[in-house]
């Protein structure tokens, strides 16, 4: 079993409710540290990720200069970056007591996550499926096997309450609910691997959910994919998450045929 520091310690308890929670767990995948580069076109790059793949939501406000300059481990780009940001017209300031850097309201991350679509070649969305499926899969097969049946318990009470949520919370709770899912697998490694899979994705998903039945049938293939790993039975566990991918991917492909 591999060893975990307390910084992993995050991944293995459970989630407040969906309705408060602010950040989710996928802005905490895209707000880690820039690393030794630290330019201001990698912190724009990655706040343009924040909110054209919709973790951050139009009006959201941004973290202060200060925090984005701590969670990033840089100073000066953080600013150059929002005024990159302002120019493109994905970020607006306000003034006063409740100002701060907001998403503006015309950010729709649905309309981005078409233009993705359009521009990604189909052997490219395949590549991406194939890599996620690789590595969920290989999260929830583990979590199978190591998981504690009432930590699955507590992730199944996460989706109790999904119906009575809007398409958007439903999204990101699966979303969450799949994170806590891969956490199980007492790897944090592949657990921080997966988020990274799991924010490139995710726009996608939301996408594909846009029609209610597909929606649904994520949380279907989540609850299955539960089901296994409560049950220990890692081949239904990693089956269940190749076919939501596969799945997912025949969608994006037939909504690029469309255009």
């Amino acid at each position: 079993m591999e060893h975990h520091d307390a910084s992993d310690a995050r991944f293995c308890h459970p989630l407040p409710d969906p309705e408060h929670q602010q950040p989710h767990r996928l802005q905490g995948a895209l707000f880690q540290p820039i690393g030794d580069e630290g330019r201001a076109e990698l912190v724009e790059r990655r706040l343009v990720d924040a909110i054209t793949r919709g973790h951050l939501r139009a009006g959201e406000r941004l973290p202060s200069e200060a925090d984005l300059s701590k969670s990033l481990g840089v100073a000066p780009t953080v600013r150059e970056a929002l005024l990159a940001l302002r120019g493109r017209g994905l970020v607006v300031t306000r003034r006063g007591r409740n100002g701060g850097s907001f998403v503006a309201a015309h950010a729709d991350p649905l309309t981005f996550a078409r233009e993705a679509v359009r521009r990604t070649s189909r052997l490219a969305l395949r590549d991406l499926g194939a890599h996620y499926a690789a590595i969920t899969g290989a999260c929830v097969r583990l979590a199978a096997r190591r998981a504690d049946p009432s930590e699955t318990q507590r992730v199944r009470r996460r989706m109790e309450h999904i119906e009575e949520l809007d398409a958007e919370a439903q999204r990101r709770l699966l979303d969450d609910v799949q994170i806590e899912i891969v956490a199980l697998s007492q790897s944090a490694r592949l657990t921080r691997e997966q988020m990274k899979l799991q924010a490139e994705l995710s726009p996608f998903l939301r996408l594909v959910a846009h029609e209610t039945e597909n929606l649904r049938r994520q949380g279907a293939h989540l609850a299955a994919v539960i089901d296994a790993v409560e049950a220990a039975d890692p081949d239904a566990a990693g089956a269940r998450t190749e076919l939501m991918v596969a799945e997912t991917i025949d969608a994006l492909i037939r909504i690029q045929a469309t255009g």
